[in-house]
């Protein structure tokens, strides 16, 4: 049994409540407020638009301007939201993550936040001064899930991007890996790994599924292409995120199918198990994990034929998120559009015909 640690060494005293939190997450205990969990909720599209919190800051989208003034505020950057009005992921940032206290007030202390409609075609001025649409932004800086979360230092440099949703633990975390300067010294799965390590006492069991490949793990596709796409679960044990992935959309028969269309592996992030690589070099699950920049449990990698990297899910996801992305790679729409979200638009009046299974569950 695993005892809660803390991150008292790494952080400011403002972080108490962020080590209180860390340890609670250890201990496997996810209350909040409201006592329901941050990674449970429906995760198809909205019925009715979501609003932003009235302190997002009213922005010409003159990004260049916004950085000069937060900066004359004594902030220390900006962060450039990213969203869809009818993203249920970007609805728990907002009505969990942005309406607790402490995460309002320091955010508001360190940060301008600026929303940007991902399939906008309003001109923005990037802060390097660059003009395109808030579509095209967008999708320059590769923003494949919602919310995306792009911060700025105060030279207009990219200090941090989060992909997806994040529980109100790790959102904190990446606050503060910014605001303090943390991000001039080391990456942020360094910095959650540094952190994290306090929190693991001894291996715990993982959950395992049918689909798994065992050991030993030659994921060599450079030498000898397969005929399958690969897709590596990076997990841990004692993980309650993990558990909520198994326990509810892997136990979905629809998405069950269509890992039978794909050569699967489950990787231990933290153990020293020997494998072959994609690129056929020889490494641990430890390492390439490391080498990956993994630091969010758990982590799905895609790879294509050849051992290329095609897509990852490293923030929270449920059925509709997964199952989009399984079938984007299973239909290589990635070989035509390499932004998955604008994939996901144009194909989602035929994935979102009725679905027997997900209507039952409801």
């Amino acid at each position: 049994m695993k005892k809660p640690g803390h991150w008292l060494s790494l952080f400011r005293p403002y972080t108490l409540l962020l080590a209180a939190t860390l340890a609670v997450a250890a201990a496997g205990c996810w209350a909040s407020a409201d006592d329901s969990d941050p990674l449970q909720f429906d995760d198809t599209p909205l019925e009715d638009l979501l609003q932003y919190p009235d302190w997002f800051k009213n922005s010409f989208l003159e990004l260049d301007d916004d950085l000069k003034e937060a900066i004359a505020a004594g902030k220390k950057g900006i962060i450039v939201y990213f969203g869809q009005k009818r993203c249920a992921y970007c609805k728990m940032l907002i009505e969990r993550n942005f309406t607790t206290p402490d995460i309002v007030k320091y955010t508001r202390e360190n940060f301008d936040v600026i929303p940007i409609d991902i399939w906008s075609p309003e001109s923005v001025t990037t802060p390097g001064g660059e003009s395109l649409s808030e579509r095209d932004y967008a999708q320059q800086l590769g923003t494949n899930f919602t919310p995306s979360l792009v911060f700025y230092d105060v030279d207009g440099h990219v200090a941090l991007r989060l992909r997806g949703y994040y529980p109100p633990y790790q959102f904190r975390a990446a606050l503060e890996y910014v605001a303090d300067g943390h991000y001039k010294r080391e990456n942020f799965a360094t910095y959650m790994a540094r952190g994290d390590k306090t929190l693991r006492f001894e291996p715990g069991d993982l959950i395992e599924e049918p689909f798994f490949a065992q050991p030993p793990y030659n994921l060599d596709r450079s030498h000898f292409p397969a005929e399958l796409p690969l897709v590596v679960f990076f997990e841990q044990g004692d993980c309650h995120a993990c558990d909520i992935l198994h326990t509810e959309p892997l136990r979905r028969t629809t998405l069950r199918k269509l890992f039978d269309r794909f050569d699967s592996v489950q990787l231990d992030m933290w153990a020293d198990t020997p494998l072959v690589k994609p690129d056929g070099t020889r490494s641990t699950a430890r390492d390439w994990a490391k080498e990956l920049g993994i630091f969010y449990a758990p982590t799905i990698v895609f790879f294509d034929e050849q051992g290329k990297e095609i897509i990852r899910v490293d923030s929270v996801v449920h059925f509709f998120r997964l199952r989009n992305v399984l079938n984007y790679v299973v239909s290589r729409g990635y070989v035509t559009e390499p932004n998955f979200l604008r994939w996901s638009s144009r194909t989602r009046r035929v994935l979102d015909e009725p679905d027997q299974e997900q209507n039952a569950s409801r």
